[in-house]
């Protein structure tokens, strides 16, 4: 039998389309590894037992795509993780998933998160807490858990995610493959279960840069659905995957991202990867982004300010868990909303009430404008800018959940993107062992960032340093794989 979770999305589509295999044996190849590895792994809220038939020559040739559980599909169940919606099945399709279709993809499962995206670890689901393939007795990454965990560990080839301040680039980081989150309103928000309507961004997880640029040319585009939604172009240049070096290219260290906290080894293999990136021609240049230090303020204070809003409307009437037959609002949605969820809905209300707002919430959008200058400015100098994904390696299962403040710094590299818009790819460039006494490496990502629609730089860098660095990346696999 081929080994399926050795190949690329590419590669499998390839196989289809030249008669090598069918839709169906690779369908059934990743059925059979996520019913023999998802019990060690929990990556899964809901798996389909058989493929939609597809045409072979559609781009996607009927490969099978893992779904995080916040993107809509007509008559599938969609939980966002969250006990308020155990039952909910969507009308329609999200505007992504209708793509995605046309193109031919079929949906292998719904994938665990955190519940309503919230939360760094997926710790917080109300369905179960997806594990770790490099270590099992560690997280994920969240809050796209599960679809990490699940590409990981070669039980899907792609994967859908959402990144708010973090969601995808954080656990593709924990779980060593690649994810990528797109400008701010390239890829439609039409269908997917908001969090935080001004960050919220579709995205993807893949092994290979190439992938994710192929699956965001078949999602991106101009939605009218979506308020949001940008119409410029979004068609990637194939030259950029003939690049050997990256010649030509400037490339900004911000100096404010470079700071005590970061895990040792961490840091070496940061450093490790900005030598190779010297190495293949790039120009290597400081640059500041001096409100950097406020990103993560701003963050807890306009994320949480609008999933109050986005949340309003789980009443146990309108939609949602319902105590009672309805009557008893605040208890249907006290046993719907998870202890995050509830936290960040009155942390949210807090900032947004009366006598508060001003001191609260105008005050941090306006210094998300300064953030947004801040990125403007350097992106004048440089075309990429690249920092760690995130301050450490994944950590052990239970060993930060009494501590939202401890699990709100593993955003610390990730949010100021976010507030900005900007495109971020995070690249696994290499493993150390955690600070922690563990006795098994784990992965250490890289992050990406390009200026707005600057897609195609991001991928361009990206690809050709995964190039340069594939067999050292490719020589070590999950503990679970």
């Amino acid at each position: 039998m081929t080994e399926f979770k050795n190949f690329s999305l590419k590669e499998i589509i390839a196989m289809i389309q030249s008669g090598k295999t069918t839709q169906k044996e690779v369908y059934e190849y990743f059925l059979t590894r996520i019913k023999n590895l998802d019990p060690q792994l929990e990556a899964f809220n809901l798996i389909h037992e058989t493929a939609s038939e597809q045409d072979v020559h559609s781009p996607l040739a009927g490969v099978p795509i893992g779904v995080k559980d916040v993107f809509s599909e007509i008559g599938i169940k969609t939980t966002a993780a969250s006990k308020m919606l155990a039952s909910y099945k969507p009308p329609y399709d999200a505007t992504i998933i209708s793509c995605l279709k046309e193109a031919g993809f079929s949906s292998i499962g719904k994938l665990n998160m955190d519940e309503f995206a919230m939360g760094g670890s997926g710790e917080n689901s109300a369905m179960r807490i997806t594990r770790n393939p490099w270590d099992t007795e560690r997280i994920p990454g969240g809050s796209s858990s599960g679809s990490a965990s699940a590409v990981a560990s070669g039980m899907v080839p792609a994967a859908l995610g959402t990144d708010t301040g973090g969601s995808i680039r954080q656990p593709a980081s924990m779980c060593g493959i690649v994810g990528f989150k797109s400008t701010y309103g390239r890829n439609s928000r039409k269908g997917v279960i908001s969090m935080a309507s001004s960050l919220d961004t579709p995205g993807t997880f893949t092994k290979t840069v190439e992938d994710a640029a192929f699956l965001y040319e078949i999602m991106a585009g101009y939605d009218a659905g979506d308020s949001m939604s940008l119409q410029e172009p979004t068609a990637i240049n194939p030259a950029i995957w003939d690049k050997k070096d990256l010649k030509w290219i400037k490339i900004g260290i911000p100096k404010e991202y470079f700071i005590e906290g970061i895990e040792k080894g961490v840091q070496k293999e940061i450093d490790g990867a900005i030598n190779t990136l010297r190495e293949l021609g790039a120009e290597i240049k400081d640059v500041s982004l001096p409100h950097t230090e406020y990103g993560l303020a701003v963050y807890y204070i306009v994320m949480p300010a609008e999933v109050s809003t986005n949340l309003s409307r789980y009443d146990g009437i309108r939609f949602g868990h319902t105590h009672g037959g309805g009557a008893d609002i605040a208890m249907s949605r006290s046993e719907g909303f998870g202890k995050e969820a509830q936290r960040r809905i009155m942390l949210g209300s807090f900032v947004l009430s009366s006598g508060f707002y001003d001191a609260y919430y105008r005050r941090a959008s306006l210094v998300r404008e300064l953030i947004k200058d801040d990125f403007k400015k350097a992106f004048e100098e440089v075309d990429i800018i690249i920092t760690p994904t995130a301050p450490s390696v994944a950590w052990k299962i239970g060993e930060k959940v009494d501590d939202p403040l401890k699990m709100y710094l593993s955003d610390i590299f990730t949010v100021n993107g976010s507030l900005a818009w900007l495109p971020g790819l995070s690249l696994p460039v290499g493993y150390t062992l955690p600070e922690d006494g563990g006795i098994r490496e784990l992965p250490v990502g890289l992050q990406i960032l390009g200026p707005l629609l600057g897609e195609e730089k991001v991928f361009e860098v990206a690809y050709v340093l995964q190039q340069n660095l594939k067999e050292n990346i490719n020589e070590k696999k999950p503990q679970i794989f």
